[in-house]
């Protein structure tokens, strides 16, 4: 079972091929259009999201270790500090003979669980916040990408291609074919595709609320931006 979750995990090294694959399809048949530089620039994104991957991983690894110990130290000397506190309050302390000489003693020993419980939460998500900052920085990216490679479809007109179209001013010139426009649109949804899985790359090993309504929040964009594209290629005259 474990070797089955294994094999079906997310790597970056099979979304990087794709997307130098895709970079590759677009400098043969557009080399010289801004969807390519746009493609590039997800490539190095994958890359940076691979990189820092392996090194955030380094690091919270190390900062659970200190964290967890951190952790297991202040709850023992919590433990022990209120030990001795009842010791002396109970056996050296001759005064508490009614239920109002005890109300000092229960509010240090409250006092000493409230202050260890938010240390030992300060310590115990300490590891996750280091993974969240430089993730949610990348999914920002990533994000702003996509609406890059939205504004990059967003003037490829199919009705542009269409025989009734009568252009005024300032039309845009007409400067695609029909299939040259079908394929620009089928490059534009085929990265905005590998935009989504980029971002799962960066919760691959984050279990982060944060970071997972984040990457939910980006598939939902590029899934709902594909969509548009395959709306105007079935427009596409034919």
């Amino acid at each position: 079972m474990t070797e089955s979750a294994a094999s079906e995990q997310l790597k970056v090294e099979p979304v990087r091929r794709t997307v130098a694959l895709l970079h590759d399809r677009i400098q043969a048949r557009f080399p010289t259009r801004g969807l390519r530089q746009a493609c590039a620039d997800l490539l190095s994104l994958v890359d940076e999201v691979g990189a820092v991957s392996e090194t955030t991983q380094a690091r919270v690894r190390i900062a659970r270790i200190w964290s967890r110990a951190l952790m297991w130290l202040i709850l023992a000397a919590t433990l022990v500090a209120m030990a001795l506190g009842i010791h002396d309050a109970t056996v050296s302390d001759e005064r508490l003979r009614t239920s109002l000489d005890w109300l000092p003693l229960i509010e240090t020993v409250i006092a000493d669980l409230v202050y260890a419980g938010v240390a030992v939460y300060f310590l115990y998500s300490f590891p996750e916040r280091i993974r969240r900052g430089r993730t949610l920085a990348l999914l920002h990216q990533l994000r702003s990408m996509a609406h890059v490679i939205d504004m990059h479809q967003l003037t490829k007109d199919p009705e542009m291609l269409r025989e009734s179209f009568q252009p005024t001013a300032v039309s845009r010139p007409l400067d695609l074919s029909r299939d040259e426009m079908e394929r620009y649109f089928e490059y534009c949804s085929e990265m905005l595709s590998l935009v989504g899985k980029t971002a799962a790359l960066c919760a691959e090993e984050s279990r982060d609320v944060v970071v997972l309504d984040t990457v939910s929040t980006i598939e939902s964009l590029t899934v709902g931006m594909s969509r548009k594209i395959w709306q105007k290629i079935s427009m596409l005259p034919r």
